[in-house]
């Protein structure tokens, strides 16, 4: 802890005295003083909420998305068998309502039938996501039959239910998450953000599958707490540290929050809340500039936001988080370098760790 405050209050006067030349040093350190106290308060919920979550196990897992997968020049099962090869026991799957229900009323499972078997042939454990704004763009999948300036939420609710119905009773699943960043109004495609609506689908999946947890995600660097209602057994939150910045610098900006900051956010919540969080959407993956298809981008560019080094960097983030369960952003796109790019310098980051922490 020590040598870890001394660092950030070498960074914190080096920024006072950049970006604020003008003040008088009695100012100045007074600053200083307060930044220092604040960080080492957050410094201290962090390590105690480790110190609460010590006991229990460290698991990665992998969100994957077939659609992604495919985007990406790639068989979708192949890919999904592959990640199992390494040893990934624990999947973020999702439910897409356009693909599942085509029509009204008619519904095709197979897509995430397969899945569903690969894993319980595994022994591996699923976290499912459910209802409108699910994981990846844009973020909220509905039907075009679906008129989403009419009374549209019944429809979601019977679509809700069939899923549920479906996979309840399946040995592979584990707990569900309800939509995905239902509040964060700056990404995605999605105009509905009303609190209501999170309650009736709380509520219903509840009713459905009353033993089972159920883990809401708020967005990503945001301090605080999530307030209101509904409280979930557990929460989650997503995490990017390298990405690009197209509106001001143009270039890439690394997130500086440390790992234990997200323990300090999950400190907060379990003080706040009594709810312990994990780490939903850990970025795996490159981040391409100006928004390009990252199979349109060369392996030189893709290398300047993830390489094996930062790869490596990640999963020990994720430990150093404090957070014990952590699902990595990216698995598809590690296939994707090895099958496609002939890279497998990713891949091999990935089987070790693995193989260390299914």
């Amino acid at each position: 802890m020590r040598h870890t405050l001394h660092y950030y209050t070498q960074v914190l006067w080096r920024l006072l005295r950049l970006v604020l030349p003008r003040l008088s040093k009695r100012l100045a350190l007074g600053l200083l003083a307060a930044l220092l106290l604040a960080t080492t308060v957050m410094y201290s919920i962090s390590a105690w909420y480790a110190h609460t979550q010590a006991n229990k196990p460290l698991v990665y897992g992998v969100s994957f998305i077939p659609a992604y997968a495919e985007s990406l020049g790639l068989n979708a099962q192949e890919t999904m068998d592959a990640l199992l090869d390494i040893n990934v026991r624990h999947f973020r799957l999702v439910s897409y309502w356009n693909q599942l229900e085509p029509a009204p009323g008619q519904y095709d499972f197979s897509l995430l039938d397969w899945q569903f078997a690969k894993a319980e042939k595994a022994g591996a454990h699923i976290t499912l996501t459910l209802g409108l704004r699910q994981p990846r763009w844009p973020e909220c999948h509905a039907p075009e039959w679906v008129n989403m300036q009419g009374h549209w939420q019944p429809q979601l609710y019977d679509f809700m239910t069939k899923v549920i119905e479906r996979y309840k009773d399946s040995p592979a699943l584990a707990d569900y998450q309800l939509e995905n960043e239902y509040f964060l109004r700056g990404f995605g495609n999605c105009t509905d953000f009303s609190r209501s609506r999170l309650l009736a689908e709380y509520d219903l999946v509840r009713r459905l599958d009353p033993g089972r947890s159920i883990v809401i995600a708020r967005s990503n660097n945001a301090l605080g707490t999530p307030i209101g209602q509904p409280t979930p057994d557990e929460f989650s939150v997503s995490v990017y540290k390298r990405v690009w910045d197209a509106g001001v610098t143009h270039r890439y900006l690394e997130y500086p929050f440390p790992a234990w900051y997200y323990g300090f956010l999950a400190g907060v919540q379990k003080l706040t809340r009594g709810k312990p969080m994990r780490i939903a959407e850990l970025q795996a993956e490159a981040w391409p500039p100006h928004g390009q298809p990252i199979a349109e981008v060369s392996l030189t560019e893709q290398n300047k936001s993830m390489d094996a080094a930062r790869l490596k960097a990640r999963f020990d983030y994720g430990r150093g988080s404090g957070l014990k369960r952590v699902d990595l952003w990216g698995g598809e796109y590690w296939y994707y370098r090895l099958a496609k790019l002939q890279d497998p310098s990713l891949w091999n980051v990935a089987k070790q760790e693995f193989s260390a922490n299914p």
